[in-house]
């Protein structure tokens, strides 16, 4: 986990409580770095309820993404550089999260209870798109935000079996299902509506149809994030997710051979024509380590992910390894992020977690819940 960044700075000694000068402590606490977005928290306007009373100081800083884990280490970093200013004595730290709904594509209203779809995709199967879904939200999930997990794969769902969840969805008014849950993840996917074996002989239209609807009569309850598990592809499903459901940004899985890479250009292209922002790329099955002994391999090549982050000016979000474990893990209905929460593999789940959220937050908001309603009467 990284660490906030403090510039050093010289202790004083105590002096009057009337010397302390709000400009003396808004200088040293600028030198704190949050090192998610290399920026300080002054200039960025985070720093809010800066008050001094005799010796004692107290402020709170905002964020716009979840970081649970990196709070701590943010408090202490806060508190050392206010306590080098002369004069202060006991500093009181507020540190809070507040997730804001962001732009998504012109003319595309957001869901109820969404503030920002997260689009999982990739060009062909297998590459480990789901089980990089499900981690991504399970992180997400870990860093304290509330998150949903949508399986959009009509013809072949992953979703139950990979996060231990069966059962039928309820339905407390007729129109709406409420989610299943799991893991702290509010789900759904058609693998909880149909039988295992049952196979989806749909046409286009129809999948395209019970996706919506899928998404749209779910009672997602105040879901910070909703991740999507984009089916493989950039067939009927795919436009009509990217055209009418309001994307947030997307992120593209692949692995670094070249025919993998060949279709996840194919989906990065997609999403740029549409609109939706993309946030990065992750490289899956970079490399494989022998648990006998030790030896690396790059059985899928190497470097063909951020080969195609620099073609397209993307961010190459992380590398992660091929894995049994990962694989077990995932088929246990425990994916890696809660069965090791502390392990290597899930370490670099929760790093991609926190870099889509921190791209996700400098992105333009959405205001158009803040437009007023304009009605017109004959009568006035």
């Amino acid at each position: 986990m990284p660490a906030f960044c403090v510039h050093s700075a010289t202790r004083h000694s105590k002096s009057p409580m009337s010397q302390i000068q709000e400009a003396a402590l808004l200088q040293a606490l600028q030198q704190v770095i949050d090192p998610n977005t290399g920026r300080d928290f002054v200039s960025t306007k985070q720093l809010r309820q800066l008050k001094v009373q005799g010796d004692a100081v107290s402020f709170e800083i905002e964020l716009g993404y979840p970081a649970a884990s990196q709070i701590d280490a943010l408090r202490a970093a806060l508190v050392e550089a206010a306590r080098a200013v002369p004069g202060v004595g006991n500093v009181s730290v507020g540190v809070t999260t507040r997730i804001t709904a962001h732009a998504v594509q012109r003319g595309v209203q957001l869901l109820p209870g969404v503030k920002n779809i997260i689009a999982v995709a990739s060009g062909k199967g297998g590459v480990g798109k789901s089980t990089t879904a499900a981690n991504l939200a399970l992180a997400l999930s870990a860093e304290g935000a509330t998150v949903g997990l949508l399986d959009a794969d009509i013809y072949g769902p992953s979703l139950p079996l990979m996060l231990g969840v069966s059962g039928r969805p309820e339905s407390t008014d007729g129109q709406t299902m409420e989610p299943l849950e799991s893991h702290g993840l509010q789900l759904m996917s058609i693998g909880f509506l149909v039988e295992d074996d049952q196979a989806m002989v749909w046409r286009g239209p129809m999948a395209t149809q019970a996706l919506e609807q899928l998404l749209r009569q779910t009672r997602w309850r105040d879901l910070d994030y909703l991740v999507i598990d984009m089916p493989p592809g950039t067939g009927d499903i795919q436009l009509t997710l990217s055209q009418r459901v309001p994307v947030s940004g997307s992120i593209i899985v692949t692995t670094p051979q070249d025919i993998a890479l060949i279709d996840a250009k194919k989906g990065l292209k997609m999403f740029e024509k549409v609109g939706v922002p993309i946030l990065g790329i992750v490289e899956n099955m970079a490399i494989h380590i022998c648990s006998n002994c030790g030896h690396a391999e790059h059985i899928f090549g190497s470097g063909g992910g951020q080969r195609m982050a620099d073609q397209y000016s993307q961010e190459l979000l992380g590398s992660l390894p091929l894995a049994l474990s990962i694989r077990e893990q995932a088929d246990s209905g425990k994916p890696t992020v809660v069965a090791e929460p502390d392990g290597v593999h899930a370490q670099a789940y929760k790093q991609i977690a926190r870099k889509v959220a921190v791209k996700l937050a400098g992105q333009a908001k959405d205001y158009s819940s803040k437009f007023p309603t304009i009605t017109i009467s004959k009568n006035t």
